[in-house]
């Protein structure tokens, strides 16, 4: 009689994602909410493995909730991928943008690029070369006089609506590449306060109008770096509205919207105050020390798809300029809480060390992210699918 080979109590991570049929992006989501146990490897520093009975107790709940009804309730949070996408993936640790690494492009690539590469725009470049003269549209000055101090998504979102009856309706998704560089230069001049001048590029415009040359480059890299990320809520938002035929504008309003929620793009600012509070105590363990007694969490750190930390942000720390103070204090906050920083502590910490205006870490990423929603609103118009789940009614 032959014995079936046991199950390995710890495999590797390509064994785990195979066993449960995932991406290894999928895989790292589990571990991140605690539904599978993972362990250093003994041999690799910075490879992990991962409990089998945990894949096993996974695969058992995966089968008891083919239920329609409780797998489309768990796969709207951190749960099961909903829409097929060609734009960006999640994998290994690792964020692509048509299969492209974004760390990698970062390094060379402007956001016009990056934008052009998102929306498979290989042809012609859609960037007007005129660029964007806010003198031209009625009741820009006004507005951005009046939202002066305004958060940058509520400024933005009441500027693009100026633009909203310029766009003809029924604006087939080949001609969302054209309009889109419009808003994204839009959105610049919005952010830059000034116009974006022909010939010029997105990061270099802000950091003129910002008054910071030399900050040119790590805006650019910041930029690109926030230019997609999967299926987050705000680009959910834009798909949503995309869906019901609304025009681009519209999608990108929706997408402005969320992304100036607390827990999404506004995160930046409770990092950004974090920062604040630590210089005021004194230094970075007196300071995360103080709030960790008082039972307050550490904003920024930690992300659930990235479980050995987000490359986005390792690619911006070392670009952060200014002090080592910064640096210091995130490296502090790594050892404390056991987390890794995320994109929202590498904005504010370049902001910080090259002196950006107030609101610049939310300006970065709503403007970067721009060019991941208009290719994710191309797609989803593309579909001709609306996007209309139920809801289970409960007393």
């Amino acid at each position: 009689m032959s014995l079936a080979p046991a199950r390995p109590a710890l495999m590797s991570a390509d064994e785990a994602a195979a066993r449960l049929k995932v991406s290894r992006a999928t895989l790292y989501a589990y571990v991140s909410r605690g539904l599978i146990r993972s362990a250093p490897h003994p041999t690799d520093p910075r490879g992990r493995l991962y409990a089998g009975a945990d894949v096993d107790r996974l695969i058992d709940r995966k089968a008891r909730l083919r239920r329609p009804s409780t797998a489309a309730a768990s796969a709207l949070d951190w749960g099961l991928p909903v829409l097929e996408t060609r734009i960006t993936a999640i994998d290994g640790g690792r964020l692509l943008y048509r299969g492209r690494d974004a760390a990698e492009i970062a390094e060379t690539y402007a956001l016009e690029e990056a934008a052009r590469l998102l929306w498979a725009a290989v042809d012609a470049d859609p960037f007007p070369p005129s660029g964007f003269d806010p003198a031209a549209v009625a009741g820009w000055s006004e507005t951005a006089r009046r939202l002066q101090a305004a958060a940058a998504t509520d400024k933005a979102i009441a500027l693009l609506a100026l633009l909203l009856d310029e766009e003809p309706p029924g604006l087939p998704e080949a001609q969302f590449p054209g309009r889109g560089a419009r808003l994204m230069q839009a959105l610049a001049s919005a952010f830059a306060g000034t116009a974006i001048v022909p010939g010029a590029r997105l990061h270099e415009a802000l950091a003129q109008a910002w008054g910071r040359p030399a900050a040119a480059d790590p805006i650019r890299r910041a930029l690109v770096l926030s230019a997609d990320h999967e299926l987050n809520p705000s680009t959910f938002a834009v798909r949503v509205v995309a869906a019901t035929a609304a025009s681009l504008t519209a999608s990108l309003i929706a997408g402005l919207a969320a992304l100036g929620g607390a827990r999404h793009g506004r995160m930046t600012e409770q990092v950004t105050a974090l920062f604040d509070e630590i210089e005021r105590a004194g230094g970075a363990a007196r300071g995360l020390k103080a709030r960790m007694a008082r039972g307050e969490a550490i904003p920024g750190f930690g992300h659930a798809l990235y479980p050995d930390g987000d490359p986005r942000a390792r690619a911006l720390i070392r670009h952060i300029g200014g002090s080592a103070d910064t640096l210091e204090l995130v490296a502090h906050a790594e050892r404390l809480t056991g987390r890794l920083a995320t994109i929202d502590v590498a904005l504010a910490a370049i902001a910080r060390g090259h002196d950006l205006p107030a609101g610049a870490p939310l300006a970065l990423f709503a403007l970067g992210r721009t060019a991941g929603w208009i290719a994710h609103a191309q797609e989803q118009r593309a579909t001709g699918q609306l996007i209309r789940p139920r809801a289970r009614f409960v007393s």
